[in-house]
């Protein structure tokens, strides 16, 4: 306990600094993407028109091979072998399927409702990202707030398998199902089951089939200390350029939406700020209920604020195009995201030493792995 006494100051005092230049400063190269798109649609009306001459499945080339590269790089790093360790972690399982799947899409249901009840773009907009659990950043965040890497790699590739399987027929409940069944007035809005379905197999299925089977090849062929420390940092910087490549051609394409309407963009942000805060706050306590102890709580928290804003960008692109309201509600999801979530890693690391007793459960990588052939590392 000696040892780890000295590490709780170093990391509250340090975790921005513990962050790449890339993702330390995400936001500005977001705000900086936005503004170039606002000057690249003003410089060229046609824009539009020339993007669209071209699509796939219903979207403009370009922009889908900006959604593919931001989808690939991150499905590379989840690490799918963990899944065999689910047996020694079934309560956390459960929390998170829980948390992720159940009380995640039903929380932003009801802030998008109540807070933009007239604007049904930017509401269903906000459910879609409701529905896209993390699998990329949050590996960032529970490694800053001293989380338990390997709990969260499990969960990580959990929620990749779960988003391939419902996904679609969550989209299909919460967007059309339930307002119905509930009597809201959606003013005519309703979407199938397929669209949203095609979209997923499509900029989810695609770069998951290539993520796992780069992941697969790399491990056997390199072993896990190349492909970890070498061949993940060179393709890491893609999924950013090819958010950014993105965000620059929806803001082209919606510079006049947002330059007449600027506003809009705070009442996206506010369901979603109370959205992070309430889930965060939520899952911690949940963990702290069930006595998992700081690391796997703080995975619990993480796992369950955060949002997979890559596919919620490309489901709200493939279903309602690029000029959409929802495609807008998705890109402001990372905006806003990434500083709320730097804000929670201090608040986890400050509620560590004042709410968990040292030492109170030993993290999954500190216990030997139950599940058959997994030796514990």
């Amino acid at each position: 306990m000696a040892t780890a006494t000295p590490v709780r100051p170093s990391r509250e005092q340090a975790v921005i600094e513990q962050l790449s230049t890339l993702d330390r400063f995400l936001p500005v190269w977001i705000v900086l993407a936005m503004a170039a798109g606002l000057g690249l649609g003003s410089l060229i009306p046609g824009l539009n028109s020339a993007l669209s001459s071209v699509q796939v499945s219903g979207t403009s080339l370009p922009i889908a091979i900006g959604l593919l590269l931001m989808m690939y790089p991150v499905l590379a790093r989840v690490r799918y072998e963990e899944l065999g360790r689910l047996r020694a972690e079934r309560e956390l399982f459960v929390s998170s399927v829980v948390l992720n799947w159940i009380v995640g899409p039903a929380l932003m249901f009801a802030l998008a409702w109540l807070l933009l009840p007239d604007q049904p773009a930017y509401r269903t907009g906000l459910i879609i990202v409701g529905l896209a659990r993390c699998i990329a950043m949050v590996l960032i965040w529970s490694e800053l707030a001293c989380a338990d890497r390997e709990a969260t790699a499990v969960l990580v590739a959990i929620n990749s398998v779960f988003q391939i399987a419902a996904y679609s027929f969550l989209g299909y409940f919460y967007i059309t199902l339930l307002p119905k069944w509930l009597g809201l007035h959606t003013q005519g809005f309703q979407i199938g089951l397929w669209p949203v379905a095609r979209t997923v197999l499509i900029f989810l299925g695609i770069p998951l089939a290539a993520g796992y089977l780069t992941r697969l090849a790399g491990l056997r062929t390199r072993g896990t200390q190349w492909y970890e420390e070498r061949f993940l940092p060179r393709i890491g910087p893609i999924a950013l350029y090819g958010l950014l490549f993105t965000i620059v051609l929806l803001f082209a394409l919606q510079g006049h939406q947002i330059t007449h309407h600027p506003l809009d963009v705070v009442r996206i942000a506010a369901p979603l700020l109370i959205y992070f805060a309430i889930m965060f706050g939520v899952s911690f306590a949940w963990g702290r209920a069930l006595r998992l102890g700081y690391e796997r709580t703080a995975t619990l928290a993480f796992t369950a604020a955060s949002n997979n804003f890559e596919l919620a960008i490309a489901v709200a692109i493939g279903v309602f195009g690029a000029t959409s309201g929802e495609a807008l509600a998705g890109v402001v999801g990372p905006l806003i995201e990434v500083p709320v979530l730097v804000g929670l890693v201090y608040v986890s690391l400050w509620l560590r030493g004042r709410v968990f007793p040292a030492g109170s459960a030993a993290p999954l990588q500190q216990r030997p792995a139950t599940a058959p052939g997994i030796e514990a590392p």
